[in-house]
């Protein structure tokens, strides 16, 4: 059912960009990318959905790892920006 339901988004989304294109509206780039955003999120939402649970609490932590490395990256620039 996931899936079914990450098709019907790229196919509605695909339908907004014609029905825009069809009434000559202009059709930004950063409505493009954030069409592309949600689909990419309910595709992997769908998948992740469709894993079995010792799988989905490894694509977890590791989500939750990289977060964490990110922030104490982001936190050592700044203090490393901040010297002379």
């Amino acid at each position: 059912m996931a899936v079914a339901v990450a098709v019907l988004a790229s196919l509605a989304f695909i339908g907004w960009i014609i029905y825009r294109a069809v009434k000559e509206k202009s059709v930004k780039a950063h409505f493009v990318s954030y069409g592309l955003a949600v689909i990419a999120g309910v595709f992997t939402y769908a998948y992740f959905l469709s894993m079995d649970l010792p799988q989905l609490i490894k694509i977890v932590v590791s989500i939750l790892l990289g977060i964490i490395l990110i922030i104490v990256a982001a936190l050592y620039q700044r203090r490393i920006a901040g010297r002379p």
